[in-house]
């Protein structure tokens, strides 16, 4: 029996995740079964589950792609020297999962893939394996960008007295605020967000205060 390669099997199970992600962009996660994936992939139910158990695996390997998507390019810019300030950073970030992205899962649009996260998120508060792998994977993001908010202080060029940690969440905060309004609005492109955030970092605080 001839054996099957490496690159056999992570080619199929490609083909099996943006299958899976075309049909729940257009149909949600309820309203596709196993049986709709089937189809879309074009692959026997044995093909299939081979690689995934359920729904509820794919849902979890199409989640865990977009969070290391992120999580990669910020520990990318936390070894750059000098980091990348907020505005260039974010803009990055999103670029990476949005920008010209012909192997966003499924081959999916920009405003069709947000929506896709956005199901993942909204699903965490009905499955608590899904919360619980997302919680872990988002963890770990907090991690990584806590490791770049201490890159700009030992640049010197944040020196606010907060945790950076919360410096952290903020800036994931506004990475999926961003998601968020690309999936219902589909009309903010990732300059609007560079130039947004420009403007904030160019307040003069002393004025205000």
């Amino acid at each position: 029996m001839a054996r099957v390669s490496q690159e056999h099997l992570d080619a199929r199970r490609r083909q099996i995740l943006d299958g899976a992600a075309r049909a729940f962009a257009r149909d949600g996660f309820h309203g596709t079964s196993m049986q709709d994936v089937l189809k879309e992939v074009g692959l026997s139910a044995g093909a299939v589950y081979r690689y995934f158990s359920g729904k509820e695996d794919l849902i979890a390997a199409i989640a865990g792609e977009a969070v290391g998507g992120v999580r990669q390019a910020f520990e990318q810019a936390s070894r750059d020297s000098p980091p990348p300030t907020p505005d260039v950073l974010i803009g990055r970030v999103v670029r990476s999962l949005f920008g010209d992205g012909t192997d966003r899962a499924g081959g999916l649009d920009r405003r069709a893939y947000a929506g896709l996260i956005v199901q993942v998120w909204s699903e965490t508060l009905r499955s608590e394996r899904l919360s619980a792998t997302l919680g872990e994977a988002y963890a770990g993001l907090r991690v990584a960008w806590a490791e770049l908010v201490g890159a700009y202080r030992a640049a010197g060029v944040l020196t606010a007295d907060v945790p950076d940690e919360h410096v952290a969440r903020t800036l994931i905060a506004v990475a999926q605020g961003y998601i968020a309004q690309l999936a219902m609005f589909g009309d903010v492109g990732p300059e609007v967000l560079e130039s947004g955030l420009r403007g904030l970092m160019s307040m003069d605080l002393q004025k205000i205060s």
